[in-house]
């Protein structure tokens, strides 16, 4: 099982920036890919983006791309979400998840950082 711990959430008006952080710890060494999903009150979770934590490969949700940027520090066991660009419907509570290796589904959450944009 790995352990997920997200910070960096807070309030930034439209236009800001916020970078997201999310350190993993326990059975690292099975970690095969990590996301971040988003969930905005009274909606679904939803993808936002995903990185193979050794292949570095990348994938993000369409309304995100060309403002939001995911990364990994693997010697810190951390996954960033750079936020640029942040609008009113990016509010939402920020998860990350890890998949393990062999697995199709993402096994372990974090607890969630409140995003809030102010238009």
């Amino acid at each position: 099982q790995v352990q997920l711990v997200e910070s960096g959430g807070g309030l930034v008006q439209a236009g800001g920036s916020l970078r997201l952080s999310c350190v993993a710890s326990g059975r690292t060494q099975s970690i095969y890919a990590m996301a971040w999903y988003r969930q905005a009150p009274g909606k679904g979770r939803e993808f936002v983006a995903d990185i193979r934590w050794t292949a570095g490969d990348t994938a993000y949700e369409e309304a995100v791309k060309e403002r939001f940027t995911i990364s990994r520090d693997i010697a810190k066991n951390t996954v960033y979400l750079q936020m640029n660009s942040l609008k009113p419907e990016d509010t939402a509570v920020y998860f990350c998840a890890s998949k393990p290796v062999g697995q199709a589904r993402l096994s372990d959450w974090g607890q969630g950082t409140q995003v809030t944009v102010s238009s």
